[in-house]
C-alpha cells in the first residue's frame, strides 16, 4: 500500500477515535456512537490531511513506515476529529435549540 493511503487510513481511524472520545468526555456535544465516529472520522482525515499539508515531514519517507510520522498523524487525527465532533455537536444543539452547558 501506498504511503498516502496508510496515513488516511491512520487518520480516518485516530479521528473516529477522538470523535467517540470528545462525545463521551462531553456529553453536552455527544452525537450518539455513530455520529460520534462519522464526524470523527471525516474530521480526522480533514485534519490530517491538513497538518500533513502543513508540516509534510508527517508524509513519512517514501516506501517506507515511519513511526514517527505515524504517530503524528494519529495525534493529528484524533484531535481533530475530537475538535470536529465538538463542532458539530454544538452546532446540533444549537438548531435543537439547546444551550451549550
Amino acid at each position: 500500500m501506498s504511503g498516502t493511503l496508510i496515513n488516511l487510513i491512520v487518520q480516518l481511524i485516530a479521528g473516529a477515535v477522538g470523535g467517540n472520545a470528545a462525545g463521551g468526555a462531553m456529553k453536552n456535544v455527544d452525537l450518539g456512537t455513530l455520529g460520534n465516529t462519522i464526524a470523527g472520522a471525516l474530521g480526522g482525515a480533514g485534519g490530517g490531511t491538513l497538518l500533513t499539508a502543513l508540516l509534510p515531514m508527517l508524509q513519512g519517507a517514501a516506501g517506507n513506515v515511519d513511526i514517527g510520522a505515524l504517530a503524528g498523524q494519529a495525534v493529528g487525527g484524533g484531535v481533530a476529529g475530537a475538535i470536529v465532533t465538538a463542532i458539530v455537536g454544538l452546532l446540533k444543539n444549537m438548531a435543537a435549540g439547546q444551550s451549550a452547558k
